[in-house]
C-alpha cells in the first residue's frame, strides 16, 4: 500500500473550466444542489432537502468560526496601494479569541501585495475617526511580521478589523468583495471571529434546514477551526513528499468531545473538510494521551505524518482514544482542547471519528481533493464526473455533496 506521501498530484486532477466555477451565490442558500454518494450510487436534490439523506440519531460536526475582514488597504505617499493580508497572529500558539480582544496593539503574520512599494517605515489608514498604522517589523519565509498599533487604543482588533479590512473571498473568484459577500460569506451558525476563508460547505445552511433536521432527531454539535489561507495552497511538487501542510489550531469543549464519545457508534457526519480533519485529529491526539497520559499540551501536536508513522502502530478505538484525550483534558483542569493539527487526510487513509463528509466541490490538485478521495476512494472521479455532466456549480459559492465512506 503506497504510502501518501508517495501520491502524484497529477492523479488527483480533472480539468475545471472557468465557467463552472461559480461567482456568486445563489439567492437562497439552501437551494443549492447536493450530490448524495452512497453505497456506490448517487442522487441529486438540493440542501433544503438534507435531512431526508441522513439516518436519524446522525450527529453534524459544524465548524463555528466567523471570518474576518482580513484584506486591509494601504495607501503609500506615492499613492501606491499595498494589500496586507492578515494571515494568523505572529504567536502561532495564541487563543484566537485573545488576539481578536487585544487593545492597541498586535503582531500578525501577514502577506503583502505590492511590498517592493511599501518605502516609508509606517502606513496608514484613517476609517470613521480612528487611525490603524502598519508597520513591517520582520520578514519570514513565504510572509512578514507586521505589527499593527490603532487609535483609539480602547479598540479591539476585531473592531478594526471590522471598519478597516475587506471581505477575504478566494482568489479564484477574480473580483472584488461586493455587499452580498458580507452576509453569504458567512454560515449562519458563525460565532468565533478568526478564519480568513469561510468554511464553505457550512453556507448551504439556512434555519429551516437546521430545523428539518432537529426534527428528525438529529444532532449537532461544533468545533472551531480557523481556516487559514493555507487552505487555497497549491500543491506545487509533484509527490505530496515535498508539499508542507499548514497547521492549524483546533478548539473542541469538552462538552463536544463527550457528545463525539457518546456517538462514535452511530452516524457522525463533518460538515466541511475543516471540522473532518478537526474531529479526526482528536481522535489521533487521543492515541497519543493514551500512549503518554502525562504528556504535555505541545506534545499532543499532529503533525503532517503522524497518522501514517509515529501512531500507525496504536489504533485504538475511537472511544477508547477520544475517552483518552477528555480523561488528559480533565486530569489538566481545561474545559477544552486547544491545540496545532497539520494533518493530512489522503489515501489510504480510513476514517477514525467520521462517517461521512458534506462538502463542496474542490480545485484539482489539491490536498482537499486529497482527503475527498480518502473519504470515498477512486470513486470521487465517479462522483466529479457526475457533477460536472449535470451542471453543478464548483468551489466556494458552488453546490456541494454529501460522501459517505467506502
Amino acid at each position: 500500500m503506497i504510502h501518501p506521501s508517495q501520491i502524484q498530484i497529477k492523479d488527483y486532477t480533472y480539468t475545471l473550466p472557468e465557467e463552472r466555477i461559480a461567482k456568486y451565490p445563489l439567492a437562497q442558500r439552501d437551494e443549492s444542489k447536493l450530490l448524495v454518494y452512497k453505497n456506490s450510487s448517487i442522487v441529486e436534490d438540493v440542501y433544503l432537502n438534507l435531512a431526508n439523506h441522513l439516518p436519524e440519531n446522525a450527529l453534524l460536526v459544524f465548524n463555528n468560526t466567523k471570518v474576518v475582514h482580513a484584506r486591509i488597504f494601504f495607501e503609500t505617499a506615492t499613492g501606491a496601494k499595498v494589500e496586507v493580508f492578515c494571515l494568523e497572529p505572529a504567536e502561532g500558539n495564541t487563543e484566537m479569541a485573545q488576539v481578536m480582544s487585544s487593545t492597541q496593539s498586535v503582531h500578525w503574520k501577514c502577506m503583502v501585495g505590492r511590498a517592493s512599494k511599501w518605502k516609508e517605515k509606517l502606513l496608514t489608514k484613517t476609517v470613521d475617526n480612528f487611525t490603524l498604522t502598519a508597520e513591517l517589523i520582520d520578514r519570514i519565509p513565504d510572509a512578514f511580521i507586521v505589527e499593527f498599533t490603532w487609535q483609539p487604543a480602547n479598540l479591539t482588533f476585531a473592531e478594526i478589523l471590522d471598519k478597516a479590512g475587506v471581505m477575504p473571498i478566494p482568489p479564484y473568484l477574480k473580483r472584488d468583495a461586493d455587499e452580498i459577500d458580507l452576509a453569504r460569506y458567512q454560515t449562519v451558525f458563525a460565532k468565533y471571529e478568526g478564519s480568513v476563508a469561510a468554511p464553505t460547505s457550512g453556507l448551504h445552511f439556512t434555519q429551516r434546514v437546521l430545523d428539518s433536521l432537529k426534527q428528525k432527531n438529529i444532532l449537532s454539535a461544533e468545533v472551531t477551526l480557523h481556516v487559514g489561507a493555507g487552505t487555497f495552497k497549491p500543491v506545487k511538487s509533484e509527490t505530496m513528499q515535498d508539499h508542507e501542510m499548514h497547521a492549524e489550531l483546533i478548539d473542541v469543549t469538552t462538552e463536544t468531545l463527550q457528545t463525539l464519545i457518546n456517538n462514535t457508534d452511530g452516524n457522525i457526519i463533518a460538515v466541511g473538510t475543516t471540522s473532518l480533519r478537526t474531529i479526526e485529529s482528536l481522535y489521533w491526539m487521543g492515541v497519543k494521551a493514551l500512549h503518554n497520559p502525562m504528556c504535555v499540551l505541545h506534545e499532543l501536536e499532529i503533525k503532517q505524518w503522524d497518522a501514517y508513522d509515529s501512531l500507525q502502530s496504536e489504533t485504538p478505538s475511537t472511544k477508547l482514544a477520544l475517552n483518552a484525550l477528555l480523561n488528559w483534558i480533565q486530569r489538566n483542569n481545561h474545559s477544552r482542547i486547544i491545540c496545532k493539527t497539520q494533518i493530512i487526510i489522503a489515501p489510504p487513509y480510513k476514517l477514525k471519528v467520521a462517517t461521512a463528509l458534506a462538502t463542496n466541490f474542490h480545485q484539482p490538485n489539491s490536498t482537499l481533493l486529497l482527503l475527498v478521495a480518502a473519504v470515498i476512494g477512486n470513486k470521487w472521479k465517479e462522483v466529479y464526473n457526475y457533477a460536472m455532466q449535470h451542471n453543478f456549480r464548483f468551489l466556494s459559492y458552488g453546490d456541494g455533496s454529501l460522501l459517505f465512506a467506502e
